[in-house]
């Protein structure tokens, strides 16, 4: 049985099982967050979410019951305190996730720090979702793209593989009988030989699978509107395929299904396992991709707050270029972003908090008392060439602002934090997704 719930929401179900309390960690690389919790007692089922977006099995009930939290946020919050200001369905807005990943992915830097965006939990039973909810196989995709790419730059793999031709007055390799009988033999042409032989090149079966998969993706992006055009996939794919020209995309089902892998070569051994799990979800036929209203997925989980961290970083790398440093880290401390022109200079952070849209109130606080912590770090400064010891920098906080029509980070100093000198908070549209269903 399935569990609907948006982020950062907690909502109460019936539910009859025996009485538990447990939790979903986010064990990619930040294990300091909880994808969400459960808490059932007296057949009420509590499900609490935080900015993680995915699809799990509820712990111990794998295979019977699970959750989808899905990006959807309010657009209405008390003013001094953040707290949500209605529970009207029409107040609430459909974040369009992969149109925030492709957008950011439109800036080279942000494609290196995809690691740590999500989890996939390969090895857990699968979870049948609609096609429209299935956000896992662009990220999947975009890893395996990134890979293939790596793989290019170093230089395709060579090896000895077997090729039949039927050759004309002379044999090579080893004769095949029965095809050179039914081929050449019963149709009168006497001096054909079908032969089998090796040859050693880049058309072994490990790039096989790999041209097979990526035109599977081609085929897949058609699927989706605009997803085809965007950027990331055509540079990638116009940097990857002219290496694949000489390799066909012709593989036998047995040899997806069976192949070793080499350990030498580990940028391929992962390639190859993103590869068949890609084919295998569409029963290693292509015609499929189309065809399919519910697919089966792995559990994922999505972290938001880092989507929009590399969201925001893609518009302020679009917006002023190498002016921005990403993720400066001094003794312990790590600034989001570090703004430098000349004198002017800005500790930016973004904070995925869309109740910043109202005035001020107490978590605003907390997060202007670190970014100024950052303002004050002797180290930073000295990165960002500020000599003056009494010189106060300037702080911003990048928010998502669901109301704004503010698309942009042309002006860092959009709103001033009125209780403070030199602080400024920065309100951002998000891509939505227009519909009015399903909402919780």
């Amino acid at each position: 049985m399935p569990f609907l719930i948006r982020e950062s929401h907690s909502e109460i179900f019936s539910f009859s099982e025996t009485p538990f309390m447990v939790d979903i960690r986010f064990k990619k690389g930040r294990g300091d967050g909880f994808c969400a919790i459960f808490k059932s007692d007296e057949e009420k089922l509590s499900i609490s979410s935080t900015y993680y977006i995915g699809a799990d099995w509820i712990p111990g009930f794998e295979g019977n019951h699970w959750v989808y939290v899905e990006s959807k946020l309010n657009t209405k919050y008390v003013d001094n305190t953040g707290e949500e200001a209605s529970t009207d369905p029409k107040d609430l807005v459909q974040i369009n996730v992969l149109s925030m990943l492709f957008q950011a992915l439109k800036e080279p830097e942000v494609r290196d720090h995809t690691q740590e965006l999500f989890e996939i939990k390969f090895a857990s039973p699968w979870i049948p979702l609609e096609k429209s909810k299935d956000l896992i196989s662009p990220l999947i995709m975009i890893q395996f793209l990134n890979l293939v790419k790596r793989i290019v730059r170093k230089g395709l793999k060579k090896s000895y593989y077997k090729v039949q031709e039927n050759m004309y007055s002379r044999v090579k390799g080893k004769v095949l009988v029965s095809q050179t009988i039914k081929q050449n033999l019963d149709k009168n042409k006497n001096l054909h030989t079908v032969c089998q032989f090796e040859m050693f090149g880049v058309d072994g079966i490990e790039n096989r699978i790999l041209k097979k998969t990526l035109v599977f993706i081609k085929r897949y992006m058609a699927t989706y509107k605009g997803l085809g055009t965007d950027s990331f996939f055509q540079e990638t794919f116009n940097y990857i395929q002219p290496a694949f020209q000489e390799v066909s995309e012709e593989v036998n089902l047995n040899d997806i299904k069976h192949i070793k892998f080499n350990s030498f070569y580990k940028d391929y051994e992962k390639a190859l396992e993103l590869a068949k799990m890609i084919l295998q979800r569409y029963g290693y036929n292509l015609n499929n991709v189309q065809n399919q209203d519910t697919i089966l997925t792995p559990p994922f989980w999505i972290d938001m707050s880092k989507l929009f961290e590399l969201f925001v970083l893609g518009k302020l790398k679009e917006e002023y270029g190498n002016k921005i440093a990403y993720h400066e880290r001094t003794y312990g401390n790590e600034v989001d972003f570090l703004y430098v022109d000349s004198t002017d200079v800005k500790i930016i952070d973004a904070k995925y908090k869309p109740q910043y849209i109202g005035k001020t109130h107490t978590g605003l606080h907390n997060d202007i008392r670190q970014v100024s912590g950052y303002a004050r770090s002797k180290s930073i400064r000295k990165k960002a060439g500020v000599t003056d010891s009494a010189r106060l920098l300037d702080c911003v906080i990048v928010f998502p602002d669901l109301n704004s029509e503010n698309k942009d980070v042309k002006n860092l100093s959009q709103l001033e934090v009125e209780q403070y000198e030199k602080v400024w908070k920065v309100g951002i549209c998000l891509p939505q997704i227009d519909q009015n269903s399903n909402s919780v």
